[in-house]
């Protein structure tokens, strides 16, 4: 019995152990490195510091820099920047338009409800005060009534 649940048996499960394989390095031998000799011999310049020390070194030629590409007569830029405002515009317009929809959609609504109400209400009237000689109901005759010594006497 599992002390932890005593009315459960405890379960053996089947364990699967893996055992890591070990990598071998592989091993590079580097080549032989081998001095390079330049074409030329470059030519060594010395110069005189204004407070008279003397530095010697080799001269170097200034970095050319790559040749300008010539740019477009309109930069990209721009042409994203107004393709932007035109899209703008678009969509602007596009919910003018469905502003301008909702809101004559609401007035003929409006007007709809605001017609049946006069219609409807026109109806009531009629009924009300029609001139028929029936109009429904009971009709009372009210008499005057005396009252004796808190008994009514009708």
């Amino acid at each position: 019995m599992n002390p932890e649940h005593p009315g459960h048996a405890p379960t053996e499960r089947a364990v699967e152990v893996h055992q890591p394989t070990p990598i071998t390095p592989t091993v590079v031998t580097p080549a032989p490195l081998a001095p390079a000799q330049p074409g030329q011999v470059p030519a060594v310049a010395s110069i005189v510091l204004p407070d008279g020390r003397v530095v010697t070194g080799y001269a170097i030629e200034p970095a050319q820099p790559e040749p300008v590409v010539a740019k477009p007569p309109v930069s990209r830029a721009a042409v994203n920047v107004a393709l932007g405002g035109v899209g703008f515009l678009a969509v602007c317009g596009g919910l003018l338009l469905l502003t301008t929809f909702i809101t004559a959609l609401t007035a003929l609504v409006t007007q709809l409800v605001t017609l049946a109400a006069v219609i409807f209400g026109g109806w009531v009237a009629v009924q009300v005060f029609s001139a028929s000689g029936h109009r429904g109901g009971t009709t009372v005759n009210i008499r005057r009534a005396v009252f004796k010594r808190n008994h009514f006497n009708g």
